[in-house]
């Protein structure tokens, strides 16, 4: 077998040696290019020639309309239409249509449709309507539309970007998106977003018009859009934003302080817009365990109005963490509980930076570890507002 093998190999060298100068003297394209390098192979690459089927190691061909297998490289002048596969990197000077594969890096120079697959990084210099599959980055010049999925990174630089963009990283898009941006860490629009980004850590376009979902999700303007995240910003109001802040130019951060029947201290900083705020804060000595040391964390969403000039009402809901501390083991206290509260409240602003509020609602403390809930109540709260 392994003399078959040398055997087979010499047969193909010799007739590459052989019928090479016979196919550049005659320049005639039969078809059929077998190729060892640059300059050895049974087909011309000048202007009149078309492969139809390609098989070598490395190949330079005019143009390709069939199926080319090359152990390292295929670099093709004008278009590619079919098949092309290449152990390294296939490089086409014009346009590819159809199924390109390559171990590092495939190349277009102007227009991609069909299937990229590479190892490393697939590059198109205009438009693709494909799907795009690397290892590390997909880089379109142009507009972009169909699937992108790479391990680190998408970029696109044209006007238009539609379909699905699924990146280990993040994807960068310089204009407008149309459909979903999946990103490992960060999603950057540079346009306007009418699709949606997704995100570990953030989201960033400048105009929003879909949806964010990131833990910071920032956006220029977003009247239409929705926030949702830890940290949702933009220079506008967005038609919703939820999350621990939301915030804007026209956000009013205020320090509340207060008391209740349920924690006797606390002390909140509350993220004010126009209709909605968030409150995100701190306590201590929950319920009936000031015998000992305890302490909370709470977090309040909710929606509010001016009633009338300086009288404000609003309600909320909110989820608070309670660690017990040294009460814990007494009287069945459990290391840490939470409790989930409703509260409507009214406020008067007194001066420009200071008001006072009164809250109502009702609480139920539950245990973490059991399907039991420790205490539910009423709950009374009175306080102050700065700035």
């Amino acid at each position: 077998m392994m003399k078959l093998k040398i055997h087979a190999f010499t047969l193909l060298v010799t007739s590459l040696i052989i019928f090479s100068p016979m196919a550049e003297a005659q320049n005639k394209s039969a078809g059929i290019d077998l190729s060892l390098w640059k300059g050895i192979a049974t087909q011309p690459s000048d202007s009149l020639q078309t492969t139809f089927f390609n098989l070598g190691l490395f190949t330079q061909m005019n143009q390709l309309k069939g199926v080319s297998l090359n152990g390292l490289s295929a670099i093709t002048k004008k278009n590619v239409c079919g098949f092309q596969l290449g152990g390294l990197t296939n490089i086409n000077g014009e346009n590819s249509t159809g199924i390109i594969g390559s171990g590092i890096t495939n190349v277009t120079g102007n227009n991609l449709r069909g299937i990229g697959i590479s190892g490393l990084i697939n590059i198109t210099g205009h438009n693709t309507e494909a799907l795009l599959i690397s290892g590390f980055m997909n880089i379109t010049g142009g507009n972009s539309s169909g699937t992108d999925m790479a391990g680190l990174m998408n970029v696109d630089c044209g006007q238009k970007n539609t379909g699905l963009k699924i990146a280990g990283l993040g994807n960068v898009l310089l204009s407008n998106l149309t459909g979903v941006a999946v990103g490992g860490l960060i999603n950057i629009t540079g346009g306007k977003t009418t699709g949606v980004q997704i995100a570990g850590l953030g989201n960033i376009a400048r105009r929003l018009q879909g949806g964010q979902f990131s833990l910071i999700n920032i956006a220029d303007t977003a009247t239409q859009g929705v926030q949702i995240g830890l940290v949702n910003y933009s220079r506008t109001s967005a038609k919703a934003k939820f999350g621990l802040a939301n915030l804007n130019p026209d956000t009013r951060y205020q320090l509340m302080i207060f008391g209740g029947n349920t924690t006797k201290g606390n002390v909140g900083m509350r993220f004010k817009n126009h209709l909605f705020y968030t409150i995100l804060g701190v306590g201590s000595h929950y319920l009936e365990l000031s015998r000992k040391f305890s302490a909370t964390a709470f977090y309040r969403t909710g929606l509010g109005y001016e009633v009338c000039k300086d009288f404000f009402l609003s309600g909320d809901i909110g989820y608070q963490h309670i660690e017990n501390l040294d009460n814990k083991g007494v009287d069945d206290i459990p290391a840490r509980m939470y409790a989930l509260q409703a509260r409507v409240n009214i406020e008067y602003q007194i001066k420009k930076k200071f008001g006072i509020f009164a809250s109502g609602g009702y609480g139920i403390t539950h245990y973490y570890d059991r399907s039991k809930i420790y205490e539910q109540k009423p709950i009374v709260e009175l306080g102050i507002i700065l700035f």
